[in-house]
């Protein structure tokens, strides 16, 4: 009987044990953001969370942001949209409460390691070369024809890719023999990188805001104000993105 009383109590201290080091739910943070930003705001998030503990960013959901804003429409659901340009951001409507500028980028040519064709934006025109161009529809097809446009050389593309990250891919392993991609994308990738002239001329800006329908929208208006705070711009431009305010 004895035995039965201390193990009794012995198994009441383990419940009171576990209910003492229980923690309370974290409050999750959905972020949808354009493909070229994914490795800065994996970086963001984690110094997001470091700074409010009782949120969990969710791994950040990228892509093109025109398919993230289709996505969005289509019933997708996230608190907070990030894109790579303003007309993809206007596209999203009514569906973003208001959004705000937090970073700038623009566009290099990149080309396979070794003996590469192109040496200049020029060499694009030549339709012996396999270039690969982000589609149209895109932020960084859009701003990759306004480039050409302004450099005067025409292409006709051998594909044209959902988002930034898969024209990259295609160029570093040898696949394509050029291709026009963020200047954030190609830093630390193997890939010969060419600065256009003109492309300092055709700047991308990117635009943050909560969505109307998010389920944590306090949670998510700390991490747009983190974005666009000292810490999220010092991370950013440890990417390569330029400030907000740049030309």
């Amino acid at each position: 009987m004895r035995s039965r009383r201390i193990a009794a109590i012995g198994l009441a201290g383990l419940v009171a044990l576990s209910g003492c080091s229980s923690e309370p739910p974290r409050t999750p943070l959905t972020v949808y953001a354009a493909a070229s930003l994914h490795d800065a705001f994996e970086e963001i998030a984690s110094a997001f969370e470091d700074r409010h503990p009782d949120v969990d960013v969710r791994p950040i959901v990228s892509d093109g942001s025109n398919v993230l804003v289709t996505q969005l429409r289509e019933g997708a659901r996230a608190d907070v949209l990030a894109t790579a340009d303003e007309a993809t951001m206007a596209r999203a409507g009514e569906l973003v409460a208001e959004s705000a500028i937090f970073a700038t980028n623009t566009l290099v040519l990149v080309a396979p390691r070794g003996e590469t064709a192109v040496d200049e934006l020029a060499d694009l025109a030549d339709p012996h070369l396999d270039v690969v161009l982000c589609a149209p529809e895109v932020p960084c097809g859009a701003a990759a024809r306004a480039l050409l446009d302004a450099a005067g050389v025409e292409v006709t593309p051998a594909s044209e890719e959902q988002n930034v990250t898969a024209v990259l891919t295609k160029v570093e392993a040898g696949d394509a023999d050029a291709g026009l991609v963020y200047r954030t994308d190609a830093i630390g990738r193997d890939v010969v990188v060419i600065e256009p002239a003109e492309a300092a001329g055709i700047v991308s800006r990117y635009p943050i805001g909560v969505l109307r329908d998010a389920g944590e929208p306090d949670a998510a208006a700390d991490f747009v104000a983190f974005v666009t705070g000292p810490i999220g711009q010092e991370i950013l431009a440890a990417h390569g993105f330029g400030a907000p305010g740049a030309p």
